[in-house]
């Protein structure tokens, strides 16, 4: 059984790759939420692009992103770390150059500018994960990885809300927004180069002895239960607003609410809750995850079977239980895989952990909306059975 890990702020900060490091995140979250949850709309508005072309080129340009993993991943087994965290920044610059540069109803380059921006999103995990492996070790890396993603849900949730109150000012205001997010990659960059973060992965032992004991689970294993286990991201921003809004015919309001309190609690709570579980061990945690998020699913297939009236609060209290495993899940998964993969293959490990999330990220869309329309049973039945089989893989 693990030491629980103290919360002590400045090692967090240390832990995490310094202070110029973590400038360098919160900017670049910054500019990303300025910009990623209205591309689908500066495709649509500005490019004046149809909806489904320019969603058809922005899922394309995702899938297709994933394919640099396996040079990323050989890239950091080669010793690179701040390199590369600043490269994805780079290339989501050129992207952003390449999407200010399209003209009107040029679907390719508009195409090339996602597929870009598209490469920098898929690296960065992995890239992070690899970086503050270097820096940090045992409990405090877990703590320093959840910390990183507090950090960067927070600037999501900001760059959104400056952006949701400047698209009042219409098509000129999206290519500002675009502006800025170029300028804000192209300072995080800077910063994050600045590290100079170099590893020698040859020279150093695999796992970080901080007394996980038990089996691990085999890598594969775990990379396909982790396919499941990532649907969860999207149930507040696909599954919870369509069923809020198709089925229990509730105000469009609620779904914005259950987005911003589930960024507040993953702001809030990922740090404190990730460092309560370092007393488990990782692959437990990763199981419970799993089964707090199997409760979820079956109290949403029951919060829904209420109808019109209780049905949307009973949504939104749940939605919590949900989101708790989501965080849980989040504190657990890429900290396990940087005990389990030897040095000298951590970056090839991250690197198809993260071709394993972005595969679920690209499908769970599509999974969730060809169930909800067959019913309340289809969707959550369907999602609860899969989480609490990956449960059990990852539990063996």
């Amino acid at each position: 059984m693990a030491t629980t890990t103290k919360l002590r702020p400045r090692a967090l900060v240390r832990a995490s790759g310094g202070p110029r490091y973590a400038v360098a995140l919160a900017v670049d979250a910054l500019g990303t939420g300025l910009l990623r949850p209205f591309l689908l709309l500066y495709g649509v508005t500005v490019l004046r692009l149809s909806a489904p072309v320019t969603g058809i080129a922005m899922t394309v340009a995702v899938v297709a992103g994933l394919a640099c993993m396996p040079a990323v991943g050989r890239w950091l087994d080669r010793g690179a770390r701040s390199t590369v965290v600043a490269a994805s920044m780079l290339v989501r610059v050129l992207g952003v150059t390449l999407l200010l540069a399209t003209p009107a109803k040029n679907v390719w380059l508009f195409a090339a500018a996602a597929l870009f921006l598209g490469i920098g999103n898929q690296a960065w995990p992995a890239a992070h994960a690899a970086l503050v492996a270097t820096v940090a070790h045992g409990r405090e890396r877990d703590a320093a990885l959840a910390g990183g993603r507090a950090l960067r849900n927070a600037g999501l949730g900001v760059g959104a809300l400056i952006a949701t109150v400047c698209l009042a000012g219409g098509t000129t205001a999206l290519q500002v927004l675009a502006a800025v997010t170029g300028l804000a990659y192209l300072a995080a960059a800077a910063l994050a180069w600045s590290v100079h973060l170099h590893a020698h992965p040859a020279d150093t032992p695999a796992g970080d002895g901080d007394g996980d004991g038990g089996p691990a689970p085999r890598m594969r294993a775990l990379l396909a239960a982790n396919v499941v286990y990532v649907f969860c991201l999207n149930v507040p921003e696909i599954a919870l607003p369509l069923v809020l809004v198709t089925q229990l015919h509730a105000s469009p309001v609620w779904s914005a609410a259950l987005f911003v309190a589930n960024t507040v609690l993953v702001v809030t709570l990922q740090v404190p809750v990730t460092v309560l579980m370092s007393r488990f061990s990782r692959q437990n945690v990763l199981a419970l995850a799993g089964v707090v998020l199997t409760a979820s699913y079956l109290g949403f297939l029951v919060a829904t079977s209420l109808g019109h009236g209780w049905g949307a609060p009973a949504v939104a209290v749940v939605s919590v239980v949900c989101t708790l495993g989501e965080i849980v899940y989040a504190g657990s998964a890429t900290a396990l895989v940087t005990v389990l993969a030897p040095a000298h293959v951590l970056g090839r490990a991250l690197a198809r952990f993260e071709l394993s999330t972005g595969l679920g990220l690209a499908v769970s869309p599509a999974v969730i909306t060809a169930l909800a329309p067959h019913g309340p049973a289809a969707l959550w039945g369907s999602l609860a059975t899969a989480t609490l089989l990956s449960a059990v893989v990852v539990a063996h």
